[in-house]
C-alpha cells in the first residue's frame, strides 16, 4: 500500500489551516487545497501568489475583501445542508477573510503559468478578477442509481464557472452507497481523456449520539490503483479532515459505510491545453453503468431536502 497517497486529518495542519496542502507537499505541480478554521470574529489575510483560488464555506459564513471588492458569503451550516455560494480569487491578489460567527472554509487552488500572473494581466482579462459564485447557480446532478446513487455539486467545473486551470466539485454519497464508480482515471492527454492531478477531501456525517451524548464519528473507504507501467496501491479508511491524492491511476470506489453519509471535495488541475474533465473508465468494470437503467435513484438524494436529518 502507498501510504503517501493518504494524509490523515491534522498531519498537514499549519496555524489557522487545519489542512495546508500545496503542490510541492503533494509532490506534483498544479492542484492544492487549504482548509481554514476561523473562530468567531476571526480574520485571515492571504496572498494567492501564482495560484488561482476559491473561498468555499464548508460550515459558516464569511466576508471576503479582495482587490477593492467585498463579497458576503451566506455559507451553510454544514456540507450536508445544501450547496453554498463562494468567491473566486485570481492569481497575484490579496484577500481578507472574516467570519463573524466562525467557520471552516476550503480554499481549493491551482497553480497557473507565470505568464498569467504578469503585471497588468488582470486589467486585460476582467473575467479573471475576483468574483462571486451564487449558490443558486451551482448545478446539482444526481448520478448513478440504486446503491451507486450520489449527488454532484459542480460549482467550479467547465461550463459552469470559468477558471484558468482549476476544476472543483462536491460529491455526497448516502450511507451504504458507493460513488466514484466505476473506477476511472485521467492521466493521459488523448482523445476522451485529460491529465488532471486530483485531491479528495473528506467529511463524514456523524452518527446518532452514544449513551454519553457524544456523536459517533464515522468513516468511509477509498480505493486507488495503478497500471502496470504506473503503479499505485491504496485502500484507505478515511475520516473527516483526511485527504487522498490521485497523481495517476484508477480511483474508486469511494465507499460510505452504513450509517454514515460521506462528503468529499474534489480539486483538480493539470497541464493540458484544455480545461476539461475527460475520464476513462476501467474497462473491467465499465459494464456496471449499464445496470443503472433499470434502477431508481436513491430517494435520500438530494441532500438538504426537507425532512432529511443529515
Amino acid at each position: 500500500m502507498d501510504s503517501t497517497l493518504h494524509r490523515q486529518a491534522g498531519h498537514l495542519a499549519n496555524g489557522l489551516y487545519a489542512l495546508s496542502l500545496t503542490p510541492d507537499l503533494a509532490g506534483w505541480s498544479y492542484a492544492g487545497l487549504r482548509v481554514l478554521d476561523l473562530p468567531a470574529g476571526g480574520s485571515h489575510e492571504l496572498g494567492t501568489g501564482g495560484e488561482e483560488m476559491l473561498v468555499l464555506p464548508l460550515a459558516g459564513s464569511a466576508t471576503v475583501d479582495c482587490t477593492g471588492q467585498r463579497f458576503e458569503l451566506a455559507g451553510r451550516p454544514s456540507v450536508f445542508a445544501g450547496v453554498t455560494d463562494f468567491v473566486y480569487l485570481p492569481p497575484a491578489s490579496v484577500a481578507q477573510i472574516h467570519s463573524e460567527h466562525g467557520g471552516r472554509f476550503a480554499l481549493p487552488s491551482a497553480w497557473v503559468p507565470a505568464a498569467a500572473t504578469q503585471a497588468g494581466w488582470a486589467a486585460t482579462a476582467p473575467e479573471w478578477q475576483a468574483r462571486y459564485g451564487a449558490a443558486a447557480d451551482v448545478p446539482v446532478e444526481l448520478r448513478g442509481a440504486g446503491s451507486c446513487s450520489r449527488q454532484v455539486n459542480g460549482f467550479c467545473m467547465p461550463g459552469t464557472f470559468p477558471a484558468m486551470r482549476l476544476l472543483a466539485c462536491e460529491v455526497l454519497t448516502p450511507a451504504g452507497n458507493w460513488s466514484s464508480y466505476p473506477p476511472h482515471k485521467h492521466d493521459q492527454e488523448r482523445p476522451g481523456e485529460t491529465v488532471l492531478e486530483e485531491i479528495y477531501y473528506y467529511e463524514i456525517a456523524p452518527g446518532p449520539p452514544d449513551t454519553g451524548g457524544a456523536p459517533r464519528a464515522g468513516s468511509g473507504y477509498q480505493r486507488v490503483y495503478g497500471t502496470a507501467d504506473r503503479p499505485a496501491d491504496l485502500l484507505a479508511e478515511v475520516r473527516t479532515g483526511d485527504v487522498v491524492l490521485i497523481p495517476h491511476g484508477w480511483h474508486g470506489p469511494s465507499m460510505a459505510a452504513p450509517g454514515y453519509d460521506m462528503y468529499y471535495l474534489n480539486v483538480m488541475a493539470g497541464p493540458g491545453p484544455e480545461r476539461d474533465w475527460l475520464i476513462c473508465d476501467d474497462p473491467a468494470h465499465a459494464w456496471v453503468r449499464d445496470t443503472w437503467a433499470g434502477q431508481p435513484v436513491d430517494p435520500r438524494l438530494p441532500f438538504g431536502q426537507p425532512g432529511r436529518t443529515a
